[in-house]
């Protein structure tokens, strides 16, 4: 991949994640130009205590551990379940008071009263902009340790668990970006107050936006509608729709502007990539016949992207390797999510479980989802098939077939305009005008989603 050059920008605060999957990064990227381009991480820092380090290593080395060890039957799935109950999220209904705080937020002050987080917020007060984080945990460092600073928190799922509100809620100064409506009511029915919540939406690549006013986004969207509706099944049935919507129609059959592009994502702990052999081996014939193009986004993972390239050479696709069936490898994590955010222009399809990924449907990309990991996965499946920006995968060893069906049928190209329509687009505009204290050109976001 090309290595990535982003203008650098004033800093005018901090932006902080942890480096444990990619969910909280992903977000934590986008908003970089908060920050002057720079993201800093929590449990990974240059200064950071060896204790601390220690405390944070082991917790992510637990749970990417149990994570690839889903899959086994039976001692799999009871580590998981074991590990998901921990960080449980509770039944929205009825509607009650959850403000007490559960035993995954009693564990984290213990750690912070003995002195966890204690160091990074001494480093951040000598410069003491508004902290932007994507992980709660760094929030409640910065409200113990008395950062001087305001104290935003991203919210980075459909829904989350009590976990993400402190151990007094009512009390706490922590300002929430919320990523959907969802979530803005369930802080409230954690006991953060009312005034300390923003529904801004997940926040997306700018690159893939352009702006309050750009054409960017559905430029992108209409080209992917021209792979997505190859026999103009959709474009006829809301011609009138897509007219007020998008403009003049752009795309005539055959004049697509890229390749019908399958792009197939990997989380950060490196669990469901045998799918991506399946959905593979299953799209061989097509791929060979360049019909479909597939990415393999192994993420960061050296292990991940040695076995989807060993896997591509033994299935006799070599001479496609990098043109119709790419394995990316990336130089650093950043690295990683400028060049997915490349990959997305030109992507039809996301296949991918039910992570922070879902957001993405919102750019209008259609969404296959693969099982969900995770109590927070299993919202963001629900989230997803509500605004109807995605639909759980079938048998991956016919992909060929019944993907094949759904473009033919012009369903695909309906959820992907489904997510452009219904799900938060313009999150990271909301989330820096509230930080940075300005008027928003951004139209306020639905409770609904």
């Amino acid at each position: 991949m090309p290595k990535h050059t982003h203008k650098r920008t004033k800093q005018q605060a901090w932006v902080v994640d942890v480096n444990m999957g990619y969910g909280h990064s992903r977000a934590a990227h986008t908003l970089r130009d908060l920050s002057g381009g720079l993201v800093l991480s929590a449990n990974d820092y240059k200064g950071i205590p060896a204790e601390d380090r220690k405390l944070w290593r082991e917790s992510r080395e637990v749970y990417e551990a149990i994570s690839r060890m889903k899959p086994i039957p039976v001692v799999g799935n009871f580590l998981f379940e074991a590990l998901d109950h921990w960080q449980q999220i509770e039944k929205f209904y009825p509607k009650r008071d959850l403000s007490k705080p559960n035993m995954q937020v009693k564990q984290i002050f213990r750690m912070i009263r003995k002195g966890l987080g204690k160091h990074f917020i001494e480093k951040l007060s000598e410069n003491p902009l508004p902290m932007v984080t994507t992980f709660f945990i760094p929030a409640f460092f910065a409200e113990y340790y008395d950062y001087p600073g305001d104290i935003w928190c991203v919210t980075t799922d459909a829904d989350i668990s009590r976990a993400w509100a402190p151990l007094d809620p009512k009390r706490s100064r922590i300002k929430y970006l919320a990523s959907n409506g969802r979530v803005v009511e369930r802080l409230k029915l954690y006991g953060v107050p009312a005034e300390n919540i923003y529904a801004t939406g997940f926040p997306l690549p700018k690159e893939l936006i352009g702006g309050a006013t750009s054409t960017t986004l559905k430029n992108l969207l209409s080209g992917r509608l021209c792979n997505l509706d190859p026999n103009g099944i959709f474009h006829d049935r809301y011609a009138q729709v897509l007219r007020a919507k998008l403009g003049p129609a752009r795309c005539k059959k055959g004049e697509a502007t890229h390749p019908l592009t399958i792009t197939y994502s990997v989380g950060g702990a490196g669990a469901q990539r045998a799918l991506g052999v399946k959905i593979l081996k299953s799209l061989k014939s097509k791929i060979a016949r360049h019909e479909v193009r597939l990415n393999l986004m192994a993420g960061y993972r050296k292990d991940a992207i040695r076995y989807y390239r060993s896997a591509v050479k033994d299935l006799g696709l070599k001479k496609e390797l990098g043109t119709w069936v790419n394995v990316p490898e990336h130089e650093s994590r950043q690295d990683y999510f400028s060049d997915f955010n490349e990959v997305l222009k030109t992507t039809d399809i996301l296949w991918t479980k039910p992570s922070e990924m879902s957001f993405y449907c919102g750019l209008g990309i259609a969404v296959i989802m693969a099982p969900p990991i995770g109590s927070q996965e299993e919202f963001n499946r629900i989230w997803l098939d509500y605004v109807g920006g995605g639909v759980p995968m079938n048998d991956p060893r016919y992909t060929d077939e019944w993907l094949e069906d759904w473009i033919e049928s012009g369903g695909v190209a309906r959820m992907a305009y489904n997510g452009y329509i219904e799900a938060p687009t313009h999150g990271t505009y909301r989330i820096e005008d509230l930080v940075l204290g300005r008027k928003s050109e951004i139209h306020p976001l639905p409770l609904i989603v």
